[in-house]
């Protein structure tokens, strides 16, 4: 396969994704969600929009056009995949594919469901992707190593891949910068940033940095639509937990009676609580926010450089790389 026969079935895979049958997607999401609660049907449905969005043509042929992608001798690439959010290691997936290397994926087992289920339609489109994808619980013969995970595991992962070349992702979060001056559909769009995944990504906003003497009720206010989330019955059982811990420790916070604003200086918040903290000099805070760097998947704003747009957090472009670590350039690095 060239990169022309590559790129034109993750096409036709994105037009899957786009206008698949109500009824498999319904049997699909009924199997995910059985692997993972937290997979709903509507989150899966959000995913599914994300990955449609970047393998629309025009976008997936610009990205590939920037890298040199002829393989001599494909290697086997190693992922280790996260299950925090459905699909989450796609990315992986696709760059491994695209760029003519084998991939063997050891899935989470909270998200075996949704992308063998691709990889078996990308082989049904593609046969020649077929004998290309394989997925094990115990990794061996391979030639390189992308791994997603959390801090503990990412320093296990240094110590057995270490002497591959690799990629290794620790624990990431994303924050908000408010000026005072948003409007009120821009405070509604952040809560997409804030709700989606039910707050589980690395691209969900868990902290809002705020100008002093902010109207916080009126934040809360602004994601009023989003209420519906404490429905579902584990984020409301953490709704609970978290609530319940900061009445008995006697901390301050707002509550809309389904998300809560605490103020800290942490970065990364528990479900169903966000963290806020005020400034006063925007110059500190781009300090303060330069030397999070490495903990900062991406920042929601106005006035940050490079901020994404408020509602965006989760349909990042695909080369808006995870860590900010150029996959496809490694890969393209392997040959």
């Amino acid at each position: 396969m060239n990169t022309e026969d590559r790129v034109e079935a993750f096409e036709k895979l994105g037009k899957y994704l786009s206008a698949i049958d109500k009824d498999e997607f319904k049997n699909l999401a009924i199997s995910a969600g059985n692997e993972n609660s937290w997979f709903t049907e509507e989150n899966i449905r959000s995913a599914f929009h994300g990955l449609a969005h970047y393998l629309r043509p025009g976008h997936l042929r610009e990205w590939v056009s920037r890298y040199e992608l002829t393989v001599v001798n494909p290697k086997t690439v190693a992922v280790i995949m996260a299950g925090n959010i459905p699909l989450v290691g796609f990315h992986d997936f696709l760059a491994v594919l695209i760029s003519g290397h084998n991939i063997l994926i050891k899935p989470s087992s909270k998200d075996s469901v949704l992308l063998s289920h691709l990889a078996k339609k990308l082989g049904e489109i593609e046969p020649r992707f077929a004998t290309r994808i394989t997925f094990a619980e115990q990794l061996k013969n391979f030639d390189a190593v992308i791994a997603t995970g959390s801090d503990n595991s990412a320093r296990y992962f240094h110590y057995y891949f270490g002497k591959y070349p690799n990629i290794i992702r620790k624990n990431r979060t994303s924050c908000a910068v408010l000026n005072g001056r948003e409007t009120r559909e821009e405070l509604q769009a952040l809560g997409r940033d804030v709700f989606s995944y039910f707050g589980l990504g690395c691209r969900n906003v868990s902290k809002i940095f705020v100008p002093l003497h902010y109207d916080l009720p009126q934040l809360l206010k602004s994601w009023e639509p989003f209420h519906d989330i404490i429905h579902h019955h584990k984020y409301h059982n953490n709704y609970d937990y978290q609530k319940s811990i900061l009445l008995v420790n006697r901390t301050s916070f707002l509550d809309s009676g389904f998300v809560m604003l605490q103020e800290s200086e942490k970065l990364v918040s528990p479900i169903a609580v966000v963290y806020y903290e005020t400034y006063e000099d925007e110059g500190a805070l781009a300090l303060k926010l330069t030397e999070a760097r490495e903990k900062i998947q991406c920042i929601v704003g106005h006035t940050t450089p490079g901020a994404v747009p408020f509602g965006e957090a989760q349909v990042p472009a695909l080369w808006d790389y995870a860590d900010q670590v150029d996959t496809l350039k490694f890969l393209s690095s392997l040959n």
